[in-house]
Formats: C-alpha cells, structure tokens, sequence
C-alpha cells in the first residue's frame, strides 16, 4: 500500500523499528511506492486523532515553508521532521479534502521587490501571484532540502569527518528512520497519486479539461485498477492545494532521484510534465532553476551531453535576458544555481564541442577562461579542473541507506562516489582532442603513422578512435518523454578503420552570418 508508513512523527516510534525499509533498493522503493490500493488510512495520527486547531495549523503551515537555519541544532532538525510528519499526515488523511486558508500575504515576500520589503494583497494581485504555487513550491522544496542537508549531516557524522559529540552519534544511531529515503519517497509518490497529477497532466498534454473528461479518456495513462468512468481531477486534485503539491511533488521527484544517483528514473518522472516555458514550474523562478540543473545534470550523468548542453542553455539564455530577478530574496540562491550549471556546461562542451549561444559563451570564457581552454586541449592536465569543476556543480549526493555507526571505515561520501564514476569515463576521453586535431588535417591516413605522431602503441589507438568513435554517437531529444531520442553523430568528424587505413570526412558547418551581422549591428547602434 503506498501510505502504509506512519508520518506523524508525534512520538519517536518509527524510530525504534527495523530499518529494514530504508535498505531496500531504489528499484524496490518506487515499485512499492507505486502500488495504490486507495487506502491511505494507514497512517495513524499518534494522538490518535486527526484534528487539529486552526492556529496550529496554521503554524504548521508557514513552518513548512520557513527555510531551516543551516546550523540548526540536531534537535530542531528532528523536530522540523515531527512538523513535517504531521503537516502530510493531516492532508493526506483527513475525511476527505481539507480546506486550508494558506500563507498568502507574508509567504510571498521573498518573490516581489518592494521599496519597503513588505507584500500586501494589491502587490500579490497586481503581480498575478498566486498563493499556492509559491506556498506549495516553498514547502516541497524545503521538505527535500532538509532531507538531503540531515543525510549529508549524517553521513559525515557517521564517518567521523565532523566533530559529532557521542550524544550526537548516539542520536543519529539510534533513529535511523528520522528524515528516511522511504518517507520521503512515500510523501512524494503519496502527494502525486493523491492529486492524481499524472493522469490530469496526461489529459492536459491531449488538450482535454481535467475536471470535466474521465479517466477512461486518457487511455494508457491511466493507472491499473483505475475507476474509469471517475474524473481526471478526482475528489482532491481539482484542490488548488492538493494540485499544486502533487505538481511540485514531480519535481521533487526529479531532485531526490538525482540526489540517490538513479538518473534515469529521475528523467523518468517527468513524462508528463512538457518542459517549455508555459509549464507550471517556469513561474516559479526557483522552480524553473531547480528543473532544469537536475534535468541537465542526469543528462551528463548519463553521457548525452548534448541534451545536457541544451538543458543548461535554456536556463542560462533565459537568466541572462532576464533582469529583475536580482531584485528579490532568491538572488543568492539563483546565482550559486547559475554558477554551478556554467561550470557544468563547460564540462559538457569540453567532452562534446558545440556551437553555444554568443552571450553564453562571453560568460563561459570570463568564469572559467583558462580552464576551459586546458579541458578543450585534454591531457593529464585537465583532469584535475574536471574534478574540481564537478565537485563544485553537483548536488550534494545522499545515500538511500543508513550509515554504519559501528563500522565508519565501511561509509564511503556518495559525491566521491559519483565523482570516480564520472573520471573514469573522462579519462576515457583525454586523447580525443590530440586525435581530432591530427584527423581533421587528413583525408586518409595511415594507423601506424598517427600512432607514431602521438607517441603510443598502434593497438592502444585503435582502441582510442573506437572509443572517440562511439562517443561522438549519443542519443539526443526530440521529442516525447526525456528518454526517449535518436541516435545521432554529435561531432562534425567522422571516420571509418579499414584494416590499418583511417579514412575521414569532416562535415563543416557554417557560420550563420546574417545572425553575426544583427547581433553586432545591434551592439554598434
């Protein structure tokens, strides 16, 4: 059953079970995830009881959307998790739909520029803000953000990196379902299937009205066991609140999926949503970083560095032309998210050589000049830019299980983890740039010759041009889910071994001089 895990978090009972859940793979942990019956009374209010007063809700309320001190206490990170519990448990449980008059006036503060920092209603409805995109954004986001900054915590903890007191370790041993990768994946698939998001956003993608056609109108789309003649929306999704936390949820989906290294079930999620600049998340500034860092990032984790490329443009060009946004509160957030996606596509573009935007590549050369010019060469040399560029740019990783408190040795950090992954495949790349240099200057060449060029053995280059060979083939977008593609050459040089005989041909592309000719017209006058 998808809700069988209690969330009220009231007590510490959870606490004191197996944490067996939590060492289930992520493959298991989705498939459990999935299985809805309709029965999400199995979370159990520890007071027994369901309701609460309207003040205290209210608290919770703004406290789930209320960014946590980064130095926040161990106890107070427990406690937020207790608020959490209970805030979910409440929405998901109740007799039905709860009607919830959300943070509006104060929650949006941090999204509107005024000359006195205060927000009123006029401001809210000039703007055309609306409440619960930002309300529900907020809380999601910060439900995963605790999430992976306690797990992060822990992990070091456990490994003794940090100066964790035994009471601390002792905690943290004690506790292992506290902030666990299953809760968090159960509220999220609990949110989603609750609002019934996938099937109103599959009835939205065929132009149809979630509140109006039925769930036997989405054809494929719809879940197995699904009451047919019910409709898209349902009881909860045509709920402003349960919609748009079952909307952000996907998102959320997205990041906790890339933060546990599962890249391709993280571009899984997204099936639904269509990724243009009219979707849902493209209104929440923070949103719309967010989706587009995790999209690009599972791209170059999983070798298509051209979707990777075009994921991170997208974003790049769009802040570039976008000024007002340092305005508000989320200019700090924004900008480390900004820095960290030019490292990436420098990355990206060093592996896999495109022609990028002319303001993007004037940002490129002036952050990373230098470095990028060494990866662009390849070599021995380049490798430690990548890394340092990488552990720069990437989430901070998590582990789905707990540490081993008793055996800190045995705890490995999940970003180091990713990092020896992604080396090894850029090592497996280092050679590429000499060899483009040297086959770009020949029709047809000798392999023995090229190997004495470049002073290796000629049974070691042959197995370099294969391996340059099957990376410049990479799957690229074009339509439908973000997995699907055509396999495509990326490179504008192709070669072909005969025996010992390399024969090459180089597509050229060429310049776009009309566009040259506006861009700098445009700069002159």
């Amino acid at each position: 059953m998808l809700a069988s895990q209690n969330f009220t978090g009231t007590t510490r009972r959870l606490r004191e079970e197996s944490d067996t859940d939590d060492e289930v793979l992520a493959s298991t942990l989705v498939d459990e995830a999935l299985r809805d019956d309709g029965d999400y009374d199995d979370m159990e209010s520890a007071g027994g009881s369901l309701q609460i007063s309207g003040e205290n809700i209210q608290q919770r309320l703004a406290a789930a959307a209320t960014p946590l001190d980064f130095q926040a206490p161990l106890q107070n990170r427990f406690d937020s998790y207790d608020n959490y519990c209970t805030l979910f448990h409440f929405i998901l449980n109740s007799d039905g739909p709860v009607d919830l008059e959300l943070p509006t006036v104060g929650s949006l503060s941090h999204y509107v520029d005024t000359p006195t920092g205060q927000v009123d209603a006029t401001t809210v409805a000039s703007c055309g803000l609306n409440a619960p995109y930002y309300w529900a954004w907020d809380v999601i986001d910060e439900f995963i953000y605790q999430f992976n900054s306690f797990c992060s915590h822990r992990n070091v903890v456990a490994r003794k990196e940090a100066g964790g007191s035994e009471e601390e370790r002792k905690l943290l041993c004690d506790n292992p379902q506290t902030w666990g990768c299953y809760s968090v994946l159960n509220v999220l698939y609990s949110l989603i299937q609750r609002s019934q998001m996938n099937e109103q956003l599959a009835a939205i993608k065929k132009g149809q009205d979630p509140k109006q056609v039925t769930i036997s109108d989405i054809g494929d789309q719809m879940e197995p066991g699904a009451d047919l003649g019910a409709i898209v929306s349902g009881e909860y999704g045509s709920r402003p609140l349960y919609r748009m936390l079952g909307y952000f949820s996907i998102i959320g989906l997205l990041r906790v999926h890339c933060l546990l290294g599962d890249f391709t079930l993280a571009l899984k999620t997204l099936d639904d949503i269509e990724l243009n600049k009219k979707a849902v998340f493209a209104r929440v500034m923070a949103a719309h970083f967010t989706t587009y860092y995790y999209v690009g990032f599972s791209y170059m984790m999983m070798r298509r560095y051209a979707d990777a490329i075009k994921a991170f443009s997208h974003i790049l060009v769009y802040v570039s032309r976008t000024k007002n946004f340092q305005k508000n509160a989320q200019f700090d957030s924004i900008t480390k998210k900004n820095d960290q996606m030019y490292a990436l596509i420098a990355i990206c573009v060093a592996l896999c050589p495109t022609r990028l935007d002319d303001t993007i590549h004037a940002s490129l050369r002036e952050k990373y000049g230098e470095q990028f010019t060494k990866m662009q060469r390849g070599g021995p040399d380049a490798l430690q830019i990548y890394e340092q560029l990488f552990m720069s740019a990437c989430p901070k990783f998590i582990s789905p299980i707990p540490p081993d408190f008793d055996k800190p040795e045995s705890n490995i950090d999940p970003s180091q983890h990713h990092l020896q992954i992604f080396m090894a495949d850029v090592r497996n790349s280092m050679l590429a740039p000499t060899l483009k240099s040297y086959l770009k200057l020949y029709t047809t060449m000798d392999l023995n010759k090229l190997a004495a060029f470049i002073e290796v053995d000629p049974e070691v280059l042959r197995t370099q041009l294969l391996v340059y060979k099957q990376r410049s083939r990479q799957t690229r977008w074009i339509e439908g889910g973000l997995l699907e593609g055509d396999t495509v050459n990326t490179s504008d040089l192709d070669f072909a071994l005969q025996g010992d005989l390399i024969h090459i041909s180089e597509a050229k592309v060429g310049r776009r001089l009309v566009d040259w000719y506006l861009r700098n017209l445009a700069k002159t006058y």
